[in-house]
């Protein structure tokens, strides 16, 4: 009865006039066109303090914050990983720069200028003790000398007390009596070098020299009262300013211990080197 009222109702629909619907249109439908979106202005952009929140939720941070259990046998190889890795050197730590070669202080005075060593002859100030750079080097009771029994150094010269008492000998016993009126008599010594951290003749790996240790003083000429100077290495053998050189060199052979002058070598050419070393044989005169 169903598909007899169907054809009933198509025959109505014709003698109506209608026409058949018409079959669906399976066609592809156009496609839109893109819409271009305009450019925004920095000016519009929104802060970045203000996007950084969204961009890491509060939730992925505690997340990530969160420690990570791990077995046993994964904790040691990480850590045995982490073993080869290098080690970053905090931020606060600056690598030393190289030792620098630092000069040595100057000597400290602990004395106004007088009569030192206990003898009203020698004039000059008590140093602290000195410390050298090289071992062996250094003085324990230093002194700085201006002047020796009544003679001027034209450089004050440092050294230890017997030194200096053995160059005031020698200036009394054995440079006046020489000179005698010369020249209106003996008014400086012309002082070479004093206390000196270094080797004999600065020779790399030679011995401590005795200017070292305070006890050698090293004279390379004797200024007289109207300014004439008997002077090592331009008078030395000759005429009468040679003879009073080498009775003066002479003289120093005793209150020192070596005497050195121009025929000891080609270092001592200008100048006497006095010092008080104590040799088994004697005083060492050249």
């Amino acid at each position: 009865m169903r598909r007899g009222a169907a054809l009933v109702a198509m025959l109505l629909a014709l003698l109506a006039g209608e026409a058949a619907p018409a079959a669906p249109d399976h066609s592809p439908l156009p496609r839109p066109r893109p819409v271009l979106m305009p450019r925004l202005l920095p000016v519009f952009a929104p802060p970045v303090d203000a996007v950084r929140p969204r961009l890491r939720p509060a939730a992925r941070t505690a997340a990530r914050s969160a420690p990570v259990r791990m077995s046993g046998a994964a904790s040691a190889s990480l850590a045995g990983m982490r073993s080869l890795w290098p080690r970053l050197r905090p931020s606060g730590l600056v690598r030393p720069a190289a030792a620098a070669v630092r000069a040595p202080a100057a000597p400290v005075a602990t004395s106004s200028a007088g009569a030192v060593c206990g003898d009203r002859g020698i004039i000059g100030v008590r140093l602290a003790p000195i410390e050298g750079r090289l071992a062996g080097c250094g003085i324990d009771r230093p002194v700085r000398i201006t002047s020796v029994d009544g003679v001027m150094l034209n450089r004050p010269a440092t050294m230890d007390c017997e030194t200096a008492k053995a160059l005031k000998s020698w200036v009394k016993k054995g440079v006046k009596p020489h000179v005698k009126r010369l020249g209106g008599g003996v008014a400086k010594l012309e002082v070479a070098s004093g206390y000196a951290c270094r080797t004999r003749n600065n020779q790399p790996g030679a011995k401590v020299s005795e200017h070292g240790r305070g006890k050698a003083v090293d004279i390379s000429a004797i200024t007289l009262a109207n300014g004439a100077t008997l002077n090592v290495q331009s008078g030395w053998g000759k005429g009468a300013e040679g003879a009073l050189l080498t009775r003066m060199h002479k003289s120093a052979c005793g209150p020192f211990g070596t005497v050195l002058g121009p025929e000891s070598d080609h270092f001592h050419k200008d100048h006497f080197h006095l010092d008080t070393a104590d040799h088994r044989s004697g005083p060492y005169c050249r």
